[in-house]
This record gives structure tokens, sequence and C-alpha cells, in this order.
């Protein structure tokens, strides 16, 4: 049931709430360059980039370019003198990833450093050759079907001004003028090896670390009885980072969704980085779903004088102030009971966070009673903290405050329900809000962050969204 001052309450909250309200995703992850650098050498080092080198065919892509020129035959005849030709060490170098002058795409580049040798009758010399070669490739934001839109890598190739082959050590002159003749036929052949060797590890390793970023965004997050699964909605390169935009949806018990958190609009105000390596940004709405399914309890019954007996002593002074015969028929049986009237609101500013409640407290003189002495609706208020503990993002409310409070019904006539105002404080202080904090302590698994391999987490808040970044040093 809902009441007017329910009403008046919310609309206020709203008004304050829609301020400065911006169309920013639900959840965006915000990835570095630096980031996807890392990611991406380490999925070439698992498909052994390294052995891919070594694995060169060097000598078949020699025959294969001199086959294309007027001057085949002869040049065959010199390829038959060469008894093997083989990569005896390689190396990727560290990969450069930087944004293009668009501001969409990202040029990835992998230096690759090999050392050929070969070898031909009548010289005993192993000639080594020292290859540099660069793989480039592009990232960009591929759209196939209306609202689909995915991260790919394509225009994988050699650049000329980035392939030099050189010999490594002096040679005699007739030794050098055959090793020279290699070269000229290794360099033309070199861009077309990269292309067929190097470039679908590449594309496999960027696939890998593709996938691994959706299955980073598919974790559910455990919140008591309900659970949020993050959806993943599209990608979008904004110059030297890559943002991830995610839905939301929040999943009861049953595992039907309750709630569905979308991007409004085709526009959307996304976050920087600020030199940091990645940011997590969680708009206010789905952090008020998040700790209304962790506190969500139903009615809170509490036999008072039981639990808290000391407080139901100041409950019946408080009451005796009011009507001296309902005072007298609080017995030790009495029941407090407790229910939150609606979602919470959540207020963030820069730092500082604040939720408030609306509250329903009914006071019934003895556990046998159908009836409660009086309902008050009480407009209830908390600085809520939030910090990092064990892996989890744990949510603490500081205090609570009775903020406001309205007499509801009564069976002891009317009062002004501001000599209540103690002791109301005092029992949401005693009861509802370690329950509260009880269930907080749970936490949500930032299982997204501790798999990107950052350990040390910090959070802080803005006035639309709570943040999760790399902790400074």
């Amino acid at each position: 049931m809902a009441y007017p001052w329910t009403f008046t309450f919310l609309c206020g909250l709203l008004a304050a709430n829609l301020v400065g309200a911006t169309l920013s995703p639900p959840v965006v992850l915000s990835l570095s360059t630096e980031v996807i650098k890392q990611m991406l050498a380490q999925k070439l080092k698992n498909h052994d980039v390294t052995n891919t080198l070594q694995q060169l065919p060097l000598l078949t892509a020699m025959e294969e370019e001199s086959s294309r020129g007027i001057f085949g035959n002869l040049v065959k005849s010199i390829l038959k003198h060469i008894l093997w030709m083989k990569v005896t060490s390689a190396s990727i170098g560290q990969l450069q990833v930087q944004p293009l002058a668009n501001g969409r795409q990202l040029m990835v580049k992998a230096p690759l450093d090999v050392v050929a040798g070969f070898n031909v009758p009548l010289f005993k010399t192993v000639v080594e050759l020292h290859v540099e070669v660069e793989a480039q490739a592009i990232i960009h934001v591929e759209t196939r079907e209306k609202d689909h839109a995915r991260l790919v890598l394509s225009e994988c190739s050699n650049t000329g001004g980035s392939l030099r082959v050189s010999l490594l050590h002096k040679l005699s002159f007739l030794l050098k003028c055959l090793a020279d003749k290699v070269i000229s036929l290794l360099t033309p052949a070199l861009p077309k090896l990269v292309e067929s060797e190097l470039c679908p590890v590449l594309k496999a390793g960027f696939e890998d670390m593709r996938g691994e970023l959706l299955n980073l965004t598919k974790v559910p997050m455990s919140l008591n009885s309900e659970h949020l699964k993050l959806d993943f909605i599209s990608p979008v390169i904004d110059h030297s980072v890559v943002h991830l935009i995610l839905g939301a949806r929040l999943f009861n018990s049953e595992g039907k969704v309750t709630k569905l958190f979308n991007v409004a609009g085709d526009s959307l105000n996304l976050p920087t980085l600020n030199q940091t390596p990645f940011r997590l940004t969680v708009r206010k709405d789905v952090v008020v779903a998040i700790i209304a399914a962790l506190i969500h309890s139903g009615k809170l019954t509490v036999l008072l004088d039981y639990v808290l007996p000391e407080v139901a002593r100041q409950l019946r002074s408080s009451i005796k102030v009011i009507d001296e015969t309902a005072a007298a028929q609080l017995g030790p049986t009495q029941i407090v009971k407790i229910m939150s009237q609606t979602t919470p609101m959540l207020i963030l500013d820069q730092g500082n966070a604040k939720v408030a409640q609306l509250i329903v407290l009914e006071i019934f003189a003895t556990d046998k009673d159908s009836r409660p002495l009086f309902t008050l609706g009480i407009e209830a208020s908390s600085d809520i903290q939030f910090y990092v503990e064990d892996g989890l993002l744990v949510f603490s409310f500081n205090e609570i405050r009775a903020d406001r409070i309205h007499l509801m019904n009564s069976d002891i006539g009317v009062f002004n329900p501001k000599l209540l105002n103690n002791i109301t404080t005092k029992i949401l202080t005693s009861i509802l809000l370690p329950n509260e904090n009880g269930k907080l302590r749970s936490g949500i698994p930032v299982s997204m962050v501790k798999n990107l391999g950052f350990k040390s987490i910090s959070l802080s808040l803005t006035k639309e969204a709570l943040v999760v970044t790399q902790a400074s040093s």
C-alpha cells in the first residue's frame, strides 16, 4: 500500500537525482591500450608464436617468389645449391597498440626478430641472416547486423618500411655475392610469409582475447537469493580506450527477470581513464538494485523485551509521555515490526553517498494483539561506505537517522510523532541497522577485475556512478 507521504518523499528524491542525469550505460568496462597489449601478448604466447617463427618455410617461400619472375630458371638453379635453410632463433618484440588518427581504430604492431641460416656446397661457413619484420593489423568495431557489433582484427600484413634483412657476419667476396642474391630473393617473399604464417596466429590470439573479455562480463553476481547478470551490448573504441558497453538484468530466486537495465538513447556519455589502466563504471540505478537485493528481508519481527530490554524500557517511557494507559499495556511480549516500504534511493556526490529508505514501524503491546498500538512511517537515511575486502565489493551503512516521522494510524489517539524521534532512531539503530549491515557484508565478487589481473583496486563515487579502478601505488 502506498501512502501520500511516500509519494511526496519519492518526488523530492527523484527531483534531486535527476539533476545532471546523463545517458550513461548501465555498466562500462573501459580498458587502456596497455591492457589490450598485455592480453594480446599473452594470447600470442599461448599460441606459441615463437615456434611459428622457427618453423617459417623460408626456402619454399623464396622458390615460390622466384617462379613469378622472368629469371625464374636462373634463380632456381641458385637455390638448388642451398643445402639447407632454416630459422635458428626467433623472438617477438613488445607489441604496440596505438590509436589511429580517426580515434575509432587501433593499430597493432608486432615486431619480429629472426636469425636464419643457410649452407651451400664448397663452403663450410653457415651464412646467418638477421631478419627484422613487423606484422601490422587493425582493431576496429564491426557491425554485421542491426544492434550487433563486435571487435575484430583485420588488414593484417607487413609494410615494406618495416622490413630489413642483413648479414650477421662478414663473408668472403664470393659467399657475400651469393648471400646478397639470397637476400634479394628473401626480402620480397617475407611479406607473404607474414600474411600466410603469422597473421593467422595473430588473429587466433585476438579471438582468444576477445572471447576472454566477453566471458569476463558473463559471470553472474550472487546477491543473496537474487543475482545480477551483465549482458554485452557493444564495444566502442575512443582513441586509446576500448569501452565494453554492458546492460544488466536482475533475477529473483526463481530465475525470473525482475529488473532490466538498458542503454537509453544513441549518444552515450562514456567515462575517461585518467591515467589508469582500467575503469569499471556502474550506473547509480544498478548500484541501488544491488543494495536493495542484498538487504531485502520482508518484515522484521522482534520480541523487544527479550532481545533488547533496555530499548523496551525506553520505548515504554516514551509512550508514557503520550498516553500512560497505552504504556501500561506494553507487556513482556511486546513486539516491534519493521519493514521497508519502497526500494532504497541512492544519492551520490563526489566522494559521498547516502541511502534513503521509507520504513514502516509497528508497535504491538503483546504477541497476542492483531492490531498495533500505532504505526509510524519513517523517512530514514544512512551514510554508506563502499570498500573492497577479500576480493569482494562490500557496502556498509554507517548509521541510520529518522529524518521525518509520520503517524500513519493509531489506536491510542492522534499524537505528534516527533515525541518518539529519539526512541525511533534507537530502535532502527539497534534492530534494522545491524540486520541490513549483516546482509550487506556478504558483498559481491569483483571477479571481472580480478580476472584481468588487477589485485589492488580502489573505489570512488561520482554523482552518477560507482567507479572501480586500479589503486594507486
